[in-house]
Formats: C-alpha cells, structure tokens, sequence
C-alpha cells in the first residue's frame, strides 16, 4: 500500500466548523502495479503493518472518509489521521463468490473499497444499468463513512445508506481481519473468503453494530453493497397550504386520499421545508416518483440559485452570515425564496438529482430523529422555542425513513421523520438548537440524534434513546477487538459519548 505521510499537524472538516490539532495525516493509496484484487490484499497488509506501528508506538489513529461530518468523529487529538479516499477499487462478484442458496441477483452486488465516494459508486452502477438504492442529498461521502455514521438516505421505503450492506471486511488487528456479515443472511462462499484471505464470521449482533461504528470497530476496508436496476425519478416542488391534510401526511405517511402532484400514488421521496418567516404562503413540498428508466429523458437543470431538485439546504444555507435578529426573516425569506424555488417533471437517475458532492459556505446543521406521531407536536414547539430562542436563521426540514437495523442508527423508529435544521453558523443557531433538546427532553419526547451532525450526545442519552441496543453495541465492540486495539480506535469524542468502556 502506498503511505504518504503529509506532516500536516492540524486538520480542518469540509464544513470547517473545527480544526483539530493531530501528530500527522497520511495519504493511503493502492498499489498502481498490482491488479485490483492483489492491490486491495496488499493494502489490507499496509493497514495491519499501521495498527501494529500503532500498537507499539501507542499512538491513536483514525480512519478519514470525505470529513463531512459536523463532530470530530474522524479526528484523534494528537494522533494520526489515514485519508483513504484514493483506496477506491471495486470488484464484481461472481457466481463462485456467493452461496449457492443466496435467493438475490448476483448481477446486482458489487464489493467496494472504502475510500469510493457515493457519486463514484453512482457513475460506475450506471455503466452496468444499476443504480444504488438511496444515497443522502451530499452523495460527496464515502461508502463507509456515510455508512458508519447512519447517513439517513432520501427513501422511506428502502432505509438509510447502511441499510444496502450486505458484508464487511474489517481489519481488526496487526494479525486478524474479518468478513462480517449477518449469520442470518449469509452470502458470501468459501471461495471469496479464500480470495481475501480473511476469516468468515456471521454474527448478527456484531453485524447489527458495525453498520454504524464512527471508526471505532476497525478499520472497515472493503463493503459488499447491493443494488437494483437503474431507474428514473420524476420530481417536483410545490408551494402547498400548511394545513390539517399535510399535517396528515406527515404524521401518517398515508398517502390513499393526498392531492399531490402524481395523485394519491405513494411516492419515493417526500420532503417538506417550512420557512416560518413565510408561512403564509405554505410548506415547500416536494414529491420524487420512481418511474422505469429511459435514455430520452431530458436532464433536470439547477435553477437560478445553482441548487438542484434534490439538494438539501447545507447546499445554500452556508450563504447566511451572522445577521442581527431584526433582519433574519428578511435574509431568510431572500434566499429561501431563490434557492428553492418550486419546479415541475424534472427527470433525472438517482446520482443526478441527489448529486451534491461540495459545499456552500460555513454553517451549522443538526438533525433529530422522532417518531412519526410526534412530528406535529414537535413543530409546533419549534415555532414557540423561535418565538422565545430564535430568531434561527434557517429553515425547519422534514424527511422520512424506515427503521434501520443498525443497533444505533438514528433512524431507530419504526418510521422516522428526521427534522433536520440547517442554520447559519452562529452562538445563536446553537442557542436555538440548545432550546430545542431541551424542551424535547422536558416534554418527554423521544428522539435521537443524527452521530455526524452537531449534538449533545453523552452515554446517559445514548441509554435513554437506544436502551439495551446501546449495551448490545459496546459487548459487540468488546468481542470483536483486543484490548490494544480498542485503546488504538478509541478517540476523545467516543470516550465522550461513554461508548469505549471495557468489559
């Protein structure tokens, strides 16, 4: 594996939001010469050779994604921090790779290094007439980092990136690494196994953990995902009353009786941001359908804000600065008014309308995971917290996503509508989301936090939203890791969380 070690002593994330100080960060790579299997066992090697200098040096490091993520999950104060974005070889998956009763499509699993962007994986499914099943509106991400932190999708019907992995390959150690997946839905032959030369453990605790581990269960260097045929979304944006109907339709995703653009047909993603210094005028309502795919279809285009149908708000948010409190409707309803402008029958694939892979100035965003029969209290607290807390420069966004597997993804609901509040970075965006944890947890509302956002997260709150899963995650890790890597992928902020105790 190639190992370029920067001498960088600080790092900064992509929102720049934090910079942290570090022993140095190295840029990993692939063997060019060796082919790409030989090249992937090879890096694996170079990771175990890492962990071991680790070991013996007792220096933390951490695996880096895209460094998209709001807390310094990928960060280790004082450590070593591994950029793997240029370790992104695939491999397809053959017939002798697989179980002879795996029931799916072998055409449609594809094993990816970890360093493969979501926009990456996009481009390469559509060369083969496949397309990822969700991705989050900020397709910028790698595989794994999206993954690991429970990056929630656009679907309510499919779940969230990490609910599409069917295997892991795990390094665990300078001397073990492991395929991980669920004992309960094996997929991979003996002969797959052989070809990483790895060790073959189903478990569907562990499998459950790893999905989303910030880091801390190893290094996840390889993910068999998979995929379906490639397809079309039809989407649109409308301005609609904030009334009793859509009030309905967010707290009961039942779409038999909606008057939405397609009708009452239950659509692929639905969405709904609400500017409460406009409110007169209705919810910003968009609606995405999933139709057979086509090669005459006419591309969907940016508007005159440069933001595309799906982009969330991160895309244009950053544009507001630290405004005094009296001009905040009016910075607000500017820019709100341009960048989400409604459209009609846009077309385009998954990878073309969720295609943000950059950023647009500095902001602060957080989101929370509540159940579906609370999505309508909530808001109306929102709108009291702003009257009494605000004025938040941003806009109140809604998402909806099945209940995910993982044992602490956010998406812990049996269907979770994720609030998420995009804000200009400001003490005063943090005053506000300060108001808003803290009137959930008086009310007694239950909800969780989104890991790679900003959030208040300590173990007596990861308790009380995930409960015995949170217990169940930490005897997983304790299982899977000796004691001398656990200390190398433990860092401040999961110390901080309570989640790097010792059993």
């Amino acid at each position: 594996m190639k190992k370029i070690k920067t001498g960088s002593k600080k790092w900064t994330n992509r929102h720049e939001t934090f910079t942290e100080k570090i022993k140095d960060l190295y840029v990993l790579g692939n063997e060019p010469d060796l082919d790409a299997l030989d090249g992937y066992n090879d890096s694996t090697k170079g990771f175990q050779q890492l962990i071991a200098e680790a070991i013996q040096t007792k220096t933390p490091f951490r695996p880096l994604g895209a460094g998209w993520s709001w807390p310094k999950i990928a960060t280790v104060s004082n450590g070593v921090m591994m950029d793997t974005k240029p370790l992104n070889t695939t491999l397809t998956i053959s017939q002798q790779s697989v179980l002879p009763t795996y029931a799916g499509d072998i055409r449609k699993l594809l094993f990816a290094q970890c360093g493969n962007g979501v926009w990456e994986l996009s481009l390469e499914l559509r060369q083969k007439k496949l397309s990822l099943k969700t991705s989050g509106a900020s397709n910028g991400q790698t595989i794994v980092g999206a993954m690991s932190t429970g990056a929630h999708g656009s679907t309510f019907d499919v779940g969230a990136v990490q609910d599409y992995v069917l295997g892991m390959h795990i390094i665990v150690s300078p001397t073990r690494h492991i395929w991980l997946e669920r004992k309960s839905a094996p997929v991979v032959s003996s002969a797959f196994i052989k070809k990483l030369g790895t060790e073959l453990l189903g478990d569907d605790d562990l499998f459950n953990a790893a999905l989303v581990s910030f880091g801390s269960f190893g290094i996840i260097h390889g993910v068999l995902i998979e995929a379906e045929n490639i397809f079309l979304i039809e989407a649109y944006r409308r301005r609609m009353p904030y009334d009793n109907t859509l009030k309905a339709l967010m707290q009961t995703l039942d779409f038999s009786t909606a008057n939405l653009p397609c009708g009452n047909e239950r659509p692929f993603h639905f969405s709904i941001a609400l500017n409460p210094y406009d409110m007169k005028n209705g919810a910003y309502v968009s609606t995405f359908y999933k139709r057979p795919y086509r090669d005459d279809y006419v591309r969907a285009v940016p508007n005159d804000a440069g933001i595309g149908p799906g982009d969330d708000a991160p895309c244009f948010i950053g544009k507001i600065t630290d405004v005094v409190p009296a001009l905040v409707p009016v910075v607000v309803n500017k820019l709100i008014g341009t960048a989400m402008a409604p459209f009609e029958k846009q077309y385009g694939t998954l990878g073309e309308i969720f295609n943000n892979t950059d950023l647009h100035g500095k902001l602060l965003s957080s989101a929370i995971g509540i159940p579906l029969n609370q999505v309508n209290r909530v808001t109306d607290l929102l709108f009291e917290i702003n009257k009494t807390d605000g004025p938040f420069a941003g806009v109140f966004a809604y998402r909806f996503i099945k209940k995910s597997k993982a044992l602490l993804a956010f998406t812990h609901f049996d269907f979770t509508c994720i609030l998420e509040l995009d804000g200009a970075f400001s003490a005063t965006t943090q005053k506000f989301y300060t108001a808003v944890w803290k009137r959930l947890d008086n009310e007694k509302i239950p909800y969780t936090f989104h890991w790679g956002k900003v959030n208040e997260m300590n173990f007596k709150k990861i308790k009380n939203m995930y409960g015995s899963d949170a217990d169940t995650w930490i005897a997983a890790r304790n299982k899977l890791l000796d004691a001398d890597s656990m200390k190398v992928f433990t860092n401040p902020i999961l110390t901080k969380w309570g989640l790097d105790k010792v059993l």
